[in-house]
């Protein structure tokens, strides 16, 4: 088992999942339950899924979250790229 919070990339995670959820006020309110909720899902699962793995038996299961962690991150950057082009955030 890996002590998450000593972890460097965990650390980011957490501000990154901070910045998102400051700058999701940004957007318009009727996105609230649309493209809101899936970045702040997306935010919230990169660091979440870091811990979950951390939690694990054995460093495979690890990895396998880490990967988890990884797509959530490509899902979230799809997602702030989305709102850049159609100016909704000028991330």
């Amino acid at each position: 088992m890996h002590n998450f919070e000593k972890l460097l990339f965990w650390q980011k995670s957490i501000e990154l999942a901070k910045e998102v959820y400051i700058n999701c006020a940004e957007l318009p309110k009727d996105e609230k339950f649309g493209l809101i909720s899936q970045i702040k899902r997306s935010a919230v699962s990169i660091p979440s899924n870091i811990a979950e793995g951390a939690g694990r038996n054995n460093d495979r299961e690890f990895y396998h979250f880490l990967g988890i962690a990884n797509a959530s991150s490509f899902e979230l950057q799809t997602q702030l790229i989305l709102t850049r082009e159609l100016g909704l955030l000028n991330a």
